[in-house]
């Protein structure tokens, strides 16, 4: 039997729903519009120009770029080919960006004009980086010499190689940061994310109806997987911009009659600030998701106050479960306020002790999970993949407890990862980079309560004997070596931190000391 009969890749998803939908509207971009029979015929093309510039099945092809519908293209086109997708936040600096392209043995770069700079940059920085593709972004901008056209490469006439690709092939990398100073590698297959498509369809009820805007970057997991790729995969329209500021963002919402739209809670919080903000520009808007952290209780009544016709979900989970985990429903937003719900359709999840035993209602314990979404592991990372799946669960390093009736509340985190403004901040990391100040004896970094940011990164340092440092040092040096979002938001100067009889850094305490009151 040929493979192809019962293949099931990212790029046979839009495929099929190009057969199913031909004539209606998928990408609008700024002043892109591509019908679905356009887009699926572009990806084909765009695929057949990433062979024609050397591109082959399972290389590794990074992305550098802000939402666009080129960014959109080339997500399908490298399934359509086989290659493999790494994309990159585009707030790490040089140094960190080299990194990922080191570690992941990325030979192609794709960018745009905005961030072309930052792209050669860390290409330079010992990479095997030996070529770049140019995206075209949101607005008009001029393509950059010495890469690679995404236009040319998009009307490429040759044939397309035959796909070798398989559901069980390698798909993306996707790194993510842990307790580690180094990201990790996400390995996942296409049949991982597929299966995560249809549990997204399921319990975020994606249907072929929604006109969703994606605004919150294609980079991220969420936005790429959880809503984009399964919109595609349903049929849905689909607004993208490179744009998430509040005046931005409601004029889209109200320009596309948007029904359907994903923000982190600083998101949301923004949009009900903006002296723009006007339920009445939002009549289309009947379902709005949030994740990343959970939403204040007092947001979730303005939320119901304002936007009364807007159905709210909180989606919870990780990039190694690509990335949806459990789901709290529109019904259960008020009734169990900061829950992040139960399990989805395709996943299995469970709150243990260290002995792998279910904790019983109110017991903290981890969140472990078992899924078809699950990465295959850590990319060229075998002891801490081993460590991540240790008695048979994937271990999400996440502590919780469980309700009588099951709802999951998350509680703290093993891996003491600090979630700002809806990006993850691995606190070892800052606190190593903070280590490099000579007058820095120790430091713990937390996250804090914060109206903004939800959480917000806060230093607290002990000098050594007889040093001086100040906040605005200690924030200027971080900015200087890493994203921005990364750096403290505040530091505090104290004379010890708080420790158990085994020395072990009592993160908890300080949150308690510090948190606002």
């Amino acid at each position: 039997m040929n493979p192809a009969v019962r293949r099931q890749t990212i790029a046979d998803a839009l495929h099929r729903t190009a057969c199913r939908l031909p004539d209606k509207l998928a990408i609008v971009c700024g002043q892109t519009r591509w019908t679905y029979a356009e887009f699926n015929a572009l990806v084909s093309r765009l695929a057949a120009g990433l062979n024609r510039i050397g591109i082959g099945e399972g290389d590794k092809v990074a992305v550098l770029a802000r939402n666009s519908h080129g960014f959109a293209a080339l997500r399908f086109a490298l399934a359509r080919r086989g290659a493999v997708l790494v994309p990159i936040n585009f707030m790490l600096k040089a140094e960190e960006v080299a990194y990922i392209l080191r570690h992941a043995g990325a030979r192609t770069l794709a960018t745009d004009s905005g961030l072309a700079a930052l792209a050669r940059d860390a290409a330079a920085l010992d990479t095997l980086v030996g070529q770049f593709i140019w995206l075209p972004s949101e607005d008009a901008s001029e393509p950059i010499d010495g890469m690679h056209r995404f236009e040319d490469l998009a009307s490429c006439s040759d044939p397309l190689p035959p796909a070798g690709t398989q559901s069980t092939d390698l798909a993306q990398i996707v790194y993510t940061s842990g307790t580690e100073s180094m990201p990790k590698g996400a390995m996942l297959t296409h049949e991982a994310v597929l299966w995560q498509y249809v549990s997204c369809v399921i319990n975020a009820e994606i249907a072929e109806q929604d006109r969703t805007l994606h605004a919150l970057p294609l980079y991220h997991c969420a936005q790429l997987d959880v809503f984009f790729g399964p919109a595609i995969y349903i049929g849905s329209s689909n607004v993208i911009t490179g744009k998430p500021t509040p005046d931005n963002l409601l004029a889209l919402l109200e320009q596309h009659q948007i029904t359907s739209f994903f923000a982190p809670p600083t998101v949301w919080i923004a949009l009900l600030r903006s002296p723009l903000f006007d339920a009445d520009r939002l009549a289309h808007l009947a379902k709005g998701y949030y994740g990343a952290s959970i939403m204040p209780v007092e947001v979730l009544k303005e939320l119901a106050s304002r936007l009364p016709r807007v159905r709210l979900w909180n989606l919870y989970g990780q990039t190694e479960i690509a990335p949806l985990a459990t789901m709290l429903a529109p019904e259960d937003q008020l009734r169990k306020p900061g829950s992040c719900g139960k399990a989805v359709i395709n996943v299995e999840t469970r709150v243990v002790n260290d002995a792998m035993q279910d904790v019983a209602p109110g017991e903290v314990g981890e969140i472990v999970h078992r899924s078809p979404h699950l990465m295959l592991g850590y990319f060229n990372d075998p002891e801490r993949t081993e460590a991540a799946f240790a008695g048979g669960w994937f271990h999400s390093g996440d502590l919780a407890t469980v309700d009588e009736e099951g709802y999951i509340s998350v509680v703290d985190r093993k891996k003491d990862m600090i979630k700002t403004g809806g990006e993850n901040v691995a606190s070892r990391e800052v606190e190593e980079m903070i280590y490099r100040l000579p007058a820095v004896s120790e430091v713990a970094v937390i996250g804090l309560p914060d109206p903004k940011w939800v959480e917000a990164v806060t230093a607290v340092i002990v000098l050594k004997a007889g040093q001086n440092l100040t906040e605005a040092e200690v924030v200027a040096h971080c900015h200087e070596h890493m994203a921005h979002f990364k750096a403290p938001k505040r530091v505090v100067f104290t004379d010890a931190l708080p420790k158990n009889p085994s020395g072990k850094l009592l993160k908890r305490e300080l949150r308690q000391r510090y948190s606002p009151a």
